[in-house]
């Protein structure tokens, strides 16, 4: 179970992987004396991208539907099992600045003469990723002509979500006065494609490595840990609607309060899934059960 921070409050919602078998329960609760009529119950799993600029328009990825009872006529409360094997799940739960990914299930129960009985439960997916083969080192050089000279290096350009991010950044040529300098993690999140395509950019962290003016030669140590942020993997062309990249911004600030920076694209990765939370807001009659 992870948590899920939704309109001002936390749910808290079962956590299923790719390719893994969802099964449950559906219970109709009929109140002694009633009766429902309906011309069909049904329980659908829906994958749904939706942006929130656009809340009228959302688009289904994956639906699956499976019939629980014929039509007829309830009269007292019944309890009806139901089964999605091996559901593909490549897409992972997201919450971002203009868009959400989602997962849910749906129950119906479908009347003729009456609105329809709809109870929606969501679920949330992640994905583990193998470590890359292939993570080299970034390393570059930047400046201002006859000004300011540096070379910053990363150990490597690939993180998982937990990883610590180390690298250096050497002054070859310091003549300017830099009063402090700091590096900031930023969230690149594009949602559309060509000329309808929109960016939005996050700041979501940004600390001061370095306070006073360096000298040249000065090797200044970089240390960040990513775990104390909320941090998603990086993801490319979500369905063709959505992408979200990650940056390391480097930010030089001289006593006039100019800035300099430099960034740099990094990729982040699942290497485990979310460790289990244990409280629950979230109480509904259908219910989702892990095998």
């Amino acid at each position: 179970m992870i948590p899920s921070q939704r309109e001002g409050r936390v749910d808290q919602l079962a956590l299923y992987t790719d390719g893994e078998d969802l099964v449950g329960t559906v219970t109709v609760n009929i109140k002694p004396g009633k009766k429902v009529e309906h011309i069909g119950i049904k329980i659908e799993l829906i994958g749904q991208i939706e942006m929130f600029y656009d809340r009228t328009s959302s688009y289904d990825f994956t639906s699956m539907v499976r019939e629980l009872e014929a039509p007829g006529t309830m009269t007292e409360s019944k309890t009806f099992n139901f089964a999605f094997n091996r559901v593909e799940k490549m897409y992972e739960t997201y919450n971002g600045i203009n868009v959400r990914l989602r997962y849910f299930l749906r129950a119906t129960i479908t009347r003729n003469y009456s609105s329809n009985i709809v109870k929606e439960l969501e679920f949330a997916v992640q994905n583990v990723e193998p470590e890359p083969e292939i993570n080299n080192s970034l390393k570059m050089e930047v400046g201002i002509e006859d000004c300011l000279h540096i070379e910053f290096e990363y150990n490597k350009a690939k993180y998982h979500l937990k990883d610590v991010v180390i690298g250096k950044v050497y002054f070859l040529l310091v003549r300017i006065k830099i009063k402090h300098m700091e590096v900031a993690i930023i969230k690149r999140e594009t949602t559309g494609t060509g000329p309808n395509s929109s960016n939005e950019s996050e700041t979501l962290t940004k600390f001061e490595i370095m306070d006073g003016a360096p000298v040249r030669g000065e090797c200044i140590p970089v240390r960040l840990f990513l775990g104390g942020f909320e941090l998603t993997p990086t993801y490319k062309s979500i369905n063709n609607r959505f992408s979200v990249k990650y940056y390391l911004n480097l930010v030089l600030v001289d006593e006039e309060d100019r800035r300099y920076f430099k960034q740099q694209e990094i990729t982040l990765w699942r290497k485990k899934l979310e460790a289990p939370s244990i409280r629950s807001d979230l109480q509904s009659p259908l219910e989702a059960r892990k095998q």
